[in-house]
C-alpha cells in the first residue's frame, strides 16, 4: 500500500511539473500553408491566416516539441494546428495536413529579404550612420551616441511571439538592471530599433518603453525610415520581409550587435541564444574592465 501511494504521489508530482511549465499557456487554432521545413523536422516556416484575438496574418517559423508533428509535412501543405503560447515560448501541437496548394509567392508571399544583395559588416568596421526618431519624437542619428558603447537590437512592438521581440525586450531589461547595479561604469547605452515605423510611432514606442521600465538615460527606443532601417540592419544580417498584401505580416530574424564608443562593430549576436551576461562580458573586454 505504501509503495502504491508513493507511486501515485510521484505521478501526480510529475504531472504537476509538466503542467506548471505551461500553466499560463494560451491555445489558439492556426491555419496556414507550410513554406519550408527544417531538416531537423522541429521547425517549419508557415504563412497563416489571422488568429483572432492574438495576431494578424503572419509568416513565421514555428517550432514543435516532437519532431513527429512535422514528420510527413512538406512545403505546400495546408495545415491546421494548435498554437500553444506560454510565458517564454510558443510551439505547435496537433499538426494536421488538410490539403495542399501550389506555393504562390507573387500573390501571398513575402517581399525579398532586406539582407539580399548587402554585404555583412565585419568586426572592426565602422558602422554606417543612420537617422532615427526617438520615443520622445526627437531626431537623432548614430553619431548622437558617440562616446558610449552601444548595444543594439531590432524589434517591433506588436510582435506576438515570446521567443522573438518580447525576449529581446526581456534581455535588454536584464542588461539595464545589471548596468545600473554597476553604476554603468562601462558607459553603455541600449538601443532598440523598430523596423515597423507605420505602427511604432514615437507615442507607441514611448508607451512600450514605459511599460518595460526603460530608463531613457540607459535605454532608447527609436524608429525611422523603414527602407533605411532595413538596409542598415541588413549589414548585421538582419532579414525583414513584409507581405505584399498586408504590411503587418512581417517575417524577420533576430540580430543584436555591440558597437564601440568610436562607432565600430565589435560583435554580432545571431538569434536568441545569447545572454545578458555574455554581452556584458564582451562589453567589459571591449572597454578594458576586468
Amino acid at each position: 500500500m505504501r509503495s502504491a501511494l508513493v507511486l501515485v504521489l510521484s505521478l501526480l508530482a510529475a504531472a504537476c511539473g509538466r503542467g506548471g511549465a505551461d500553466a499560463n499557456a494560451r491555445h489558439f487554432t492556426l491555419q496556414g500553408q507550410v513554406l519550408a521545413v527544417a531538416a531537423t523536422r522541429t521547425e517549419a516556416t508557415i504563412r497563416h491566416e489571422e488568429i483572432p484575438g492574438f495576431m494578424s496574418a503572419m509568416t513565421m517559423p514555428y517550432k514543435v516539441r516532437d519532431a513527429k508533428e512535422f514528420a510527413s509535412v512538406k512545403p505546400g501543405d495546408l495545415i491546421t494546428a494548435t498554437l500553444v503560447v506560454g510565458d517564454n515560448a510558443a510551439y505547435l501541437e496537433q499538426v494536421r495536413v488538410v490539403g495542399s496548394a501550389p506555393l504562390d509567392v507573387a500573390s501571398g508571399g513575402a517581399l525579398p529579404t532586406a539582407a539580399s544583395g548587402f554585404e555583412l559588416l565585419p568586426p572592426g568596421a565602422p558602422v554606417p550612420n543612420i537617422d532615427f526618431t526617438t520615443q520622445a519624437g526627437a531626431h537623432v542619428d548614430l553619431t548622437t551616441f558617440r562616446g558610449e558603447a552601444l548595444i543594439v537590437t531590432f524589434i517591433y512592438t506588436s510582435c506576438p511571439m515570446p521567443e522573438f521581440c518580447p525576449l529581446m525586450d526581456t534581455r535588454f531589461k536584464e542588461i539595464q538592471t545589471k548596468l545600473k547595479a554597476q553604476q554603468n561604469v562601462q558607459k553603455a547605452h541600449l538601443l532598440s530599433v523598430s523596423f515597423d515605423p507605420q505602427i511604432d510611432t514615437p507615442q507607441v514606442l514611448r508607451a512600450h518603453a514605459q511599460g518595460l521600465g526603460a530608463d531613457p538615460a540607459l535605454w532608447s527606443f527609436v524608429t525611422g525610415d523603414r527602407d533605411a532601417i532595413d538596409k542598415w540592419g541588413a549589414g548585421f544580417g538582419l532579414s525583414v520581409s513584409r507581405a505584399v498584401n498586408d504590411p503587418r505580416d512581417i517575417t524577420h530574424n533576430l540580430r543584436t550587435v555591440l558597437i564601440d564608443r568610436q562607432g565600430n562593430l565589435v560583435q554580432t549576436y545571431q538569434g536568441n541564444q545569447w545572454t545578458a551576461d555574455q554581452v556584458l562580458a564582451d562589453l567589459r573586454v571591449m572597454v578594458g574592465i576586468d
